[in-house]
C-alpha cells in the first residue's frame, strides 16, 4: 500500500515539497529569480553515473576549498556538506568603495555562497571500504566502486 503513496526516491519528494512550500511564502529578502528559477538551483551541482564497475559522482564546486569539504557515509547514504567562503570580486569593490566613499548595489548574485550539503544514496552492491574522492579544478569525483562479486561477469559452458 505505501509503495504507491510514496515514489524510490524520498529525498526526491522532500525537495519537491520544499519547493512547493517555499513558492507560497515570499522569497527571501534580496533575492530575486533568474532565468534558471530561484529555488531550483542546488549547490553543487551534482551528476552521477554508473557503470558495471562503479558508481561515479562528479560536484562541480569551483572556489571551494577542498579542506572545507566533507564526505561520510552511513548506511549506504553518501553525504557531502561544506562551505563556501564569500567571492573575492566582492571584497575588492568593498575596498574600493570604501576608498572613495560610495557603497556599490548588488543588482544580481548568482554565485552561491554559504553552507550547502547533498546527500546521494549508493547502490547497496558498493563496496564502501574502496570509495575515493578527488578533487581538480573546481570538480569533486567520488568513486564508489562495485563489489567484485556483484559485477557481471561470463560464464564459460564446460
Amino acid at each position: 500500500m505505501y509503495r504507491s503513496l510514496f515514489s524510490n526516491d524520498l529525498f526526491s519528494e522532500l525537495d519537491h515539497l520544499q519547493r512547493i512550500a517555499a513558492r507560497a511564502f515570499d522569497m527571501p529578502h534580496g533575492l530575486s529569480p533568474s532565468i534558471r528559477g530561484l529555488f531550483n538551483n542546488r549547490f553543487p551541482a551534482i551528476n552521477i553515473g554508473t557503470s558495471p564497475q562503479a558508481v561515479e559522482i562528479y560536484c562541480f564546486a569551483p572556489g571551494i576549498d577542498p579542506a572545507n569539504v566533507d564526505i561520510k557515509l552511513e548506511n549506504s547514504v553518501l553525504s557531502i556538506s561544506g562551505e563556501r567562503k564569500e567571492d573575492r570580486a566582492a571584497d575588492h569593490s568593498k575596498e574600493s568603495s570604501k576608498k572613495s566613499g560610495d557603497k556599490p548595489n548588488l543588482h544580481i548574485a548568482e554565485r552561491f555562497e554559504g553552507r550547502f550539503h547533498r546527500v546521494v544514496t549508493l547502490p547497496d552492491d558498493v563496496d564502501n571500504n574502496a570509495i575515493t574522492a578527488t578533487y581538480q579544478d573546481g570538480v569533486l569525483r567520488i568513486k564508489a566502486p562495485r563489489r567484485e562479486a556483484a559485477q557481471p561477469r561470463r560464464i564459460t559452458i564446460q
